[in-house]
């Protein structure tokens, strides 16, 4: 299945992008629900909870492709024109969630080495009132403006601003998202995979280690 057909870019198009309190976009379907039995077949065995990096991942043919081709310029192009920013020719990160914990969902903003965060949720019929990820006027867990289930296919994108506040309740349980972020530099680059490489070794030799993620 050729990469472009694992997406839609006009669903990305079409969606509309808000810009207050932080600018941000939701788009449902950005992967048809044609494809996800695929992306549901080859998504990587990740044995625990928190982010890996797919350097720790093996995964099958259609997830490598959609990952690939998330970090591609076309997609870089893409979200340009839709945020308004230029992220052609920006490096990027991408991580992978299977589980969440108990530990997960409390309240941050992102590093500001990260200049846009993109999550794609591949949970199929979710319907636990957990785990919904909420969009922050403060550091406030309950001072929600949006709040966007982790259904199969949907994307949410945000400026990482100094106020891009978000966070959700505890889930426990599979709760599958790949994040994507375009950041400032390769030296941001180097010290995600660092720290994603050293983390997801950690939790493989350990067990789990409590982190501040909210996605």
């Amino acid at each position: 299945m050729a990469a472009e057909s694992l997406v839609n870019l006009s669903a990305l198009a079409e969606a509309q992008l808000v810009r207050e309190p932080f600018p941000h976009l939701v788009v449902r379907d950005f992967l048809p629900p044609s494809v996800m039995a695929d992306i549901d077949r080859d998504f990587p065995d990740v044995p625990k909870r928190g982010s890996f990096p797919m350097s720790e991942l093996q995964s099958g043919p259609s997830f490598a492709s959609l990952v690939a081709y998330l970090e591609s310029n076309e997609i870089a192009q893409a979200f340009s024109e839709k945020l308004g920013l230029d992220l052609t020719g920006k490096p990027t990160t991408m991580t992978i969630r299977g589980f969440s914990g108990e530990q997960d969902g409390r309240v941050h903003t992102d590093s500001r080495t990260k200049l846009v965060t993109v999550l794609l949720y591949l949970n199929s019929g979710w319907n636990s009132p957990d785990g919904r990820l909420r969009l922050l006027r403060s550091d406030n867990l309950d001072d929600w403006f949006d709040e966007v289930p982790p259904d199969s296919g949907t994307l949410l994108a945000f400026v990482n601003t100094k106020n891009a506040w978000h966070g959700h309740k505890p889930f426990v349980g599979q709760r599958r998202s790949i994040q994507l972020n375009w950041v400032v530099d390769e030296a941001a680059v180097r010290r995600s995979q660092w720290r994603h490489g050293l983390s997801a070794r950690i939790k493989r030799w350990f067990g789990h280690k409590p982190q501040p993620d909210a996605y």
